[in-house]
């Protein structure tokens, strides 16, 4: 069996509280589904530590994406995945260790199980199911006998329909085998991994009756429909910071500068009054005090002009009386 030493070393980013609650089941379903040696176990959890991102995932991340989108009737991938009705795409979206995903599949595996799936879908991510349904695909797809031969390539084949991630998958492979100890012969002992009779009735299922289907969802395209959702949400929640400008902000012009000046002036001397009205009122002083100048100037030449003619007149009268008295003579 599968210890939780084991476990950790295989998928180190699984917090221990959740590496205690999925062992009892993880456990049960690989002796179920006759995952029973450390090659074939090595094999079963390197695939599932890719597809949920060691166990973290047990439900589709959703959007809905373009790619979710598809899964809504009228459209191939909705007639596909046996999607009938309004609303089944987020209903039957992917679950489990290897999502399982639409209502074909729910269907099809609840009926397996015993458990109604369809009624209840919630139930395909919770430990009991989730990895019933992962063990069950495992089996009815003839990848025990592909493990014994070490076919980790058509084994992902299988799972995924290609060969995405491979990397990554044959990384968790090379770990698990040897945590486990593949290269030795033998099988696991599952005495004490016992969690109950009613798990589910998939144990008297018999090979022969589980139909061959590859599920047509798996971890790589949950990866790549979330990216974009997380970094948009990323943008929202981040305030963008506002670049410091590297110059200082110039100092307007001398004559905004006496404007300004003016403007506060006028208002603290208006009061209450609003800005507007304080320049109005600046504006009619200044014309006043234009209009007064030239008439100071003019007031000031006429009274010069009147003051030269007034001499003059006096000067011409002191030139009369002065021919008009005759000298007197001198007496020796």
């Amino acid at each position: 069996m599968i210890t939780d030493n084991d476990l950790q070393q295989i998928m180190p980013r699984l917090p221990q509280a959740k590496r205690q609650l999925y062992l009892p089941f993880l456990n049960k379903v690989m002796e179920i589904y006759e995952i029973d040696t450390p090659l074939r176990a090595a094999a079963f959890l390197a695939q599932i530590a890719h597809e949920s991102v060691e166990l973290r995932y047990m439900e589709e991340i959703w959007g809905p994406t373009p790619q979710q989108r598809r899964y809504e009737p009228p459209s191939d991938l909705a007639r596909k995945l046996g999607n009938t009705q309004p609303g089944d795409g987020f209903r039957y979206r992917g679950r489990g260790p290897i999502q399982i995903t639409g209502r074909s599949n729910y269907t099809t595996y609840g009926d397996l199980l015993g458990v109604d799936l369809v009624i209840n879908p919630d139930l395909a991510a919770t430990p009991q199911y989730a990895f019933s349904t992962a063990a069950l695909f495992w089996k009815r797809n003839g990848l025990n006998e592909l493990a014994d031969v070490q076919d980790f390539i058509t084994i992902t084949k299988r799972i995924n329909g290609g060969l995405n991630g491979l990397a990554d998958r044959q990384k968790y492979y090379a770990i698990a085998k040897n945590v486990l100890g593949a290269d030795e012969p033998g099988s696991f002992d599952f005495t004490t991994a016992a969690i109950g009779s009613s798990f589910g009735s998939a144990t008297a299922i018999a090979p022969s009756v589980l139909p061959s289907a590859a599920l047509p969802r798996g971890q790589e395209l949950i990866e790549q429909d979330s990216a974009p959702i997380t970094a948009a949400s990323q943008n929202k929640t981040k305030p963008v910071a506002k670049k410091k400008s590297a110059r200082p902000a110039k100092k307007p012009a001398g004559k905004l500068v006496s404007v300004k000046k003016a403007a506060k002036k006028a208002t603290k001397k208006a009061g209450s009054k609003s800005p507007k009205k304080a320049a109005k009122k600046v504006v009619k002083k200044a014309v006043k005090k234009a209009a007064k100048k030239p008439a100071k100037k003019a007031a000031k030449a006429a009274v010069k002009s009147k003051a030269a003619k007034s001499t003059k007149k006096a000067a011409k009268k002191s030139g009369k009386a002065t021919k008009r008295t005759p000298a007197k003579k001198s007496r020796r």
